[in-house]
């Protein structure tokens, strides 16, 4: 038979490890806490141009091809613009027609001198006769008078060569930017009409990606701040920094979304506008 002594159990001193159900516990209160959640958009060229031409026109020459790199005011197809040229000339030549006016001032310069000499003599002498005076001067000032009018219309020439210049080389579509063609629309001998879709010009050497965040979390978010990029192309995913550009004041009243941009360099062309790109929003506190 067995007796006990009626002393209390010795207690096992802790020797400070947490039990397996509290440490797991702990571990998934630090993971909620330390959630990021992945945002996804798209990624657009900074600069997507659809070029049309402001008047009518005949196409005549297509002067680059799609694929091709084109810079800045280069000319991509050109209109016809053989009457606006022969137009531009001949106002050009009006305009640099300097004859009259040059023969109007020389005669001005004469007058003035014979006016001059006759009123010092009318006024050591008097033997000028007032009425002789007094016509050179009516002369001397039709003169200039003319010499003003002819440099007016000289004006108005130049307005009216840079009109019809400016009329010739409106049949003359030109790159905005720098960038890649990639669609020639017309061919040549088609008629183009105002406003039409001519060429497709894009700029893929920076490039934005479209976000669509809920305002809840765009808190942490402020334009100028950088912000890391995973993009995914095919089954690989790149990482690249960009700088957040826009914020939209506002919320899409229906979902509740905020549009955000983000802006990124691309030089080397390697990432191709419109594959998939994310960002992760950090949350500080557990989600529900």
């Amino acid at each position: 038979m067995n007796v006990t002594s009626g002393k209390p159990p010795a207690k096992v001193p802790w020797r400070g490890h947490w039990p397996a159900s509290a440490f797991c516990f702990a571990l998934l209160v630090h993971a909620c806490g330390a959630q990021a959640r992945t945002i996804s958009g798209l990624v657009y060229p900074l600069h997507d141009i659809t070029l049309s031409a402001g008047v009518a026109g005949l196409v005549m020459q297509r002067l680059v091809a799609p694929g091709q790199y084109v810079k800045a005011d280069q000319t991509l197809l050109l209109l016809d613009d053989r009457l606006q040229t022969i137009e531009s000339d001949r106002r050009k030549v009006i305009f640099e027609d300097q004859s009259e006016l040059l023969a109007a001032r020389e005669r001005t310069s004469i007058l003035s001198t014979l006016f001059n000499d006759a009123q010092a003599v009318f006024k050591q002498t008097g033997s000028v006769s007032k009425d002789e005076l007094l016509r050179l001067e009516a002369e001397y000032l039709a003169s200039k008078g003319r010499v003003d009018q002819l440099v007016a219309q000289k004006k108005r020439e130049r307005l009216d060569y840079e009109s019809a210049e400016r009329e010739r080389l409106q049949r003359h579509i030109t790159a905005p930017i720098n960038g890649i063609v990639t669609k020639v629309i017309p061919q040549v001998g088609e008629w183009a009409k105002p406003g039409d879709a001519i060429i497709l010009l894009v700029d893929p050497s920076t490039a934005v990606l479209h976000l669509a965040i809920p305002h809840k979390e765009v808190g942490g978010l402020k334009v100028g701040a950088s912000q890391n990029i995973a993009l995914e192309s095919g089954s690989t995913v790149s990482q690249t920094t960009g700088r957040i550009t826009f914020i939209s004041p506002v919320a899409d009243p229906a979902s509740g979304l905020v549009e955000i941009k983000i802006t990124f360099a691309n030089p080397q062309l390697s990432i191709k506008p419109g594959i998939k790109g994310s960002i992760e929003l950090k949350s500080g506190a557990p989600r529900n």
